[in-house]
């Protein structure tokens, strides 16, 4: 895999930022997008715009057939046997919400526990949170140990048949940590529980098989995977979407609609009412087909041989704190640090002079940042467009900030 060439197909690098080349490290709050998926979605308005499944005339058939295509594409990128398990979303946030507003809420009763990890983005705890106070459900969190990682000693003990949900992260946003998932997953169903993973921060960055993984439901995001903003998926056992409500309603999610009682059509299309984000569809299929194009070996060697660089040069820095493990072994594409003496906000805005850009604040996780003992972190996260080049820049703009703070 040539990474010049590959950064070359991503227009927004032709960019300078305050006279500078772009330096983006902040893939894991939205990736970059490169120019077939930018030509896929203009091509769509171009020469096929209709309404997915309402018109008969050419265009029409044309945007359905789009549109199912990439369904059967995901579904294949992701290992599932079934296209119709598939439900298109506007994002993880929407797909984590979709489990909690059909099949929780339609399930559990006062008293049952859902557990999730110390280590969840706020769309993978503010649902559950807000439902549990609701229905008088209990919410647990897995708490992580010293090094970031879960406490799979505390699962073990708090699994029971009280617990139905178990809803974890692929990988932390913020500390880059990968759970044990088929373990987590294997104790979990053991209970009789149910598993959802949130994979936002791993499907740009791994090969996932969810008839591998074994999990119930899995979420990601079109725009952390090089793909559009705006679209999402939801994968889940069909029995569970057919066993579930929809939880919005009207247009082209329905069987037969009367005056006084409406039947609801079958999963997927139960889930995806109104008008579907068929450019954003199109979208996340021609970012499927890059991903695919450049491979999951030469993905995961790039990314894993920048991320043991990116931790050798931080960890050597004198005044700079890593969160999380230390190690490259295992650990996403996302790194969290702080500078001693200077707020994260300062080191970032430090940063933009140089065209670096990354982020800084709590990364919606602000009960992982309390448990951290810190309010904010700066997090540079990696994508496949990123070199050695960029670390060798985050580094100087580290020491920049040393020398303008004089610490």
């Amino acid at each position: 895999m040539s990474i010049r060439n590959i950064k070359k197909s991503y227009p927004i690098f032709s960019r300078r930022i305050h006279g500078h080349p772009l330096t983006y490290l902040d893939s894991a709050a939205t990736a970059q997008k490169p120019t077939a998926v930018l030509a896929a979605m203009d091509a769509f308005y171009r020469r096929h715009n209709a309404n997915p499944r309402r018109g008969l005339y050419q265009l029409g058939v044309e945007a359905t057939e789009m549109v199912e295509q990439v369904r059967s594409d995901v579904a294949a990128f992701i290992g599932a046997d079934d296209a119709s398990e598939v439900v298109f979303t506007s994002g993880t946030t929407g797909a984590i919400n979709l489990v909690a507003y059909t099949w929780a809420l339609a399930h559990l009763r006062p008293g049952d526990e859902v557990i999730v990890s110390e280590l969840e983005h706020h769309s993978n705890l503010v649902p559950w949170q807000q439902l549990a106070a609701r229905r008088r459900w209990k919410l647990s969190f897995i708490p992580i140990t010293a090094n970031g990682n879960l406490d799979l000693q505390w699962l073990r003990r708090h699994l029971t048949r009280r617990v139905k949900l178990v809803s974890v992260t692929h990988t932390s946003n913020v500390l880059g940590v990968r759970p044990p998932l088929p373990t987590i997953i294997r104790l979990a169903h053991r209970v009789g529980a149910r598993v959802l993973v949130d994979a936002a921060q791993a499907v740009a960055h791994e090969p996932i098989n969810v008839s591998r993984l074994g999990c119930d439901w899995i979420s990601f995001s079109g725009h952390k995977m090089y793909g559009p903003t705006g679209i999402g998926v939801l994968w889940g056992r069909r029995a569970l979407l057919e066993d579930a409500p929809p939880y919005q309603y009207g247009g082209e999610m329905v069987a037969e609609v009367r005056w006084g009682k409406t039947t609801f059509a079958d999963p997927p299309a139960r889930f995806e009412a109104g008008t579907q984000n068929a450019a954003g569809i199109v979208g996340l299929g021609a970012a499927i087909a890059m991903l695919r194009a450049i491979g999951w070996p030469a993905i995961r060697r790039h990314e894993r041989a920048l991320v043991r660089y990116a931790m050798k040069k931080l960890t050597m820095l004198s005044g700079v704190t890593v969160y999380g493990p230390h190690t490259a072994v295992d650990h996403g594409a996302v790194i969290s640090f702080n500078i001693d003496g200077v707020h994260a906000h300062d080191v970032a805005s430090v940063f933009d002079t140089l065209g670096i850009a990354v982020r800084a604040g709590h990364h919606c996780a602000m009960p992982l940042h309390t448990k951290l003992g810190v309010l904010a972190t700066v997090r540079a996260s990696i994508g496949i467009y990123n070199t050695k080049e960029d670390i060798d820049q985050l580094v100087r703009g580290i020491k920049k900030v040393q020398k303008i703070f004089e610490v």
